[in-house]
């Protein structure tokens, strides 16, 4: 019989975040203690600025913290091959694709690429996994299309699929939704529950979308400048955690609606 602590995937022990400049180091957060199960949907919110960016980029070894341990399935971060962390975790950012020819499909297959051999070449099981990625997020149809003839919704769903088919146990995604409409936003939303639904992928995002977030999520990590509290979406809600998130004086969160509200007294 497996234990609680098996299913923890991703773990952090007195995480602290930031940057060093020079010298000198610039501590976004400290005393950081997560543990994330697996086959979860975990939203991390905070206000712009807070450091959920920092944050992710540490859990993903993109940037190296200040202090303390992350274990990826038991082992020190420190302690994966950048090769063996690709086979683990996969990361979706924010920044624009550089300038190319790729189509869909290319670009897709290029979360192949830990698992090649030297010249690259796609084995049919490859190929499998680059064509189950495009139909999870209903982008087959656009397989011999340019990347950057895409709308913004269409490219956000093409590159989860990268990351799909890179057939990681943990996708890391970072505002995946930062320039969508409400319409795509729910639809980029659903399709990241649904995948954790049907494949147990653990799936973490950091997002604006704090409504659907609280609505969809299985859990939340909360930043402020008072520090960070995870856990349960329903058990943060019961102990009332989510009202600390934003200044009370501009923004509410209704319990009973389970929705955050402008503060209209102000």
């Amino acid at each position: 019989m497996k234990t609680k602590e098996e299913h923890i995937v991703l773990c952090t022990k007195e995480l602290t975040i930031g940057y060093r400049q020079k010298k000198q180091e610039k501590i976004i957060a400290s005393n950081i203690n997560l543990s994330i199960q697996k086959g979860k949907f975990v939203a991390l919110l905070g206000k712009n600025g807070i450091g959920k960016s920092t944050l992710l980029r540490t859990l993903s070894k993109v940037q190296q913290p200040l202090n303390g341990l992350i274990e990826l399935n038991q082992k020190s971060l420190t302690k994966h091959t950048d090769k063996e962390l690709a086979t683990l975790l996969s990361l979706v950012l924010t920044e624009r694709l550089p300038e190319s020819q790729l189509t869909v499909i290319e670009l897709v297959a290029l979360g192949r690429q830990p698992y090649t051999n030297w010249i690259d070449k796609l084995a049919k099981h490859d190929l499998q996994k680059i064509l189950w990625a495009m139909e999870q997020t209903e982008v087959a149809h656009l397989k011999d299309h340019h990347f950057y003839e895409l709308s913004d919704g269409q490219l956000q769903r093409v590159l989860i699929a990268r990351a799909l088919a890179q057939d990681t146990e943990i996708i890391i995604l970072d505002e995946p939704t930062a320039h969508l409409d409400m319409h795509h936003t729910f639809k980029v939303f659903s399709l990241l529950k649904r995948l954790v639904t049907n494949t147990n992928k653990t799936i973490i995002i950091s997002t604006h979308q704090i409504n659907l977030a609280v609505e969809l999520a299985d859990e939340l990590i909360l930043m402020n400048e008072e520090g960070i509290q995870s856990g349960a979406t329903d058990q943060l809600i019961e102990k009332d955690v989510l009202s600390s998130l934003f200044p009370k004086e501009f923004i509410n969160f209704n319990k009973k609606l389970r929705q955050f509200s402008i503060n209209k007294d102000n």
